[in-house]
């Protein structure tokens, strides 16, 4: 399973969704905000007004947080 996780600072959301990984062993290639990417290649790729973190997993874009634990666990992943 390849995952990609855009997150960025001090974000309780971010933070979760890589404990969520690591509790499952799921490996995740991490990118940050203002690191790896900027605001407007953000929303060039999750659209206007998303918010972090964003997910794909095998190249799907899954969503938020709670979209990912809806994958994971519709997947028996947890």
């Amino acid at each position: 399973m390849e995952v990609i996780l855009y997150s960025k600072k001090d974000c309780q959301w971010c933070d979760r969704a890589k404990m969520l990984f690591d509790s499952v062993g799921v490996k995740y290639l991490e990118y940050k905000y203002e690191t790896d990417f900027t605001k407007s290649q953000f929303f060039a790729e999750f659209g206007e007004g998303s918010t972090f973190p964003q997910v794909s997993i095998n190249t799907k874009h899954i969503g938020g947080f709670k979209e990912t634990l809806h994958f994971f666990q519709e997947n028996k992943i947890i």
